[in-house]
């Protein structure tokens, strides 16, 4: 299997988007999220979390997980319905990690 890295990109901090959410919202929001998670426990290696500021303030990262599957094709299908893709101005990139030479 190869294990692909997935960045929820957002235009603005998950910190923000927490901030501004309803205790319903914010509910509402893991819910579906876990519902996702339970339907694709066999790819997911690593759920993830949001992620804080960094080095470049120009980004529009905002969270991460680590899946493993076959091929990206396999990935995207996974992601098809993925709650991120729900959030307003929010987007999947997906990276796949490369075996290095020797290790």
């Amino acid at each position: 299997m190869k294990k692909f890295l997935v960045l929820y990109k957002a235009p603005s901090s998950a910190m923000e988007q927490m901030a501004k959410a309803s205790p319903e919202q914010a509910k509402a929001g893991m819910d579906l999220w876990m519902k996702w998670k339970n339907a694709n426990d066999k790819s997911i290696v690593d759920l993830g979390m949001p992620l804080g500021n960094g080095s470049d303030p120009k980004s529009d990262i905002v969270g991460y997980s680590i899946l493993q599957a076959d091929s990206m094709k396999s990935v995207r299908k996974v992601l098809e319905n993925h709650p991120h893709l729900h959030t307003k101005g929010g987007s999947i990139s997906v990276l796949e990690f490369l075996a290095m030479p020797g290790m």
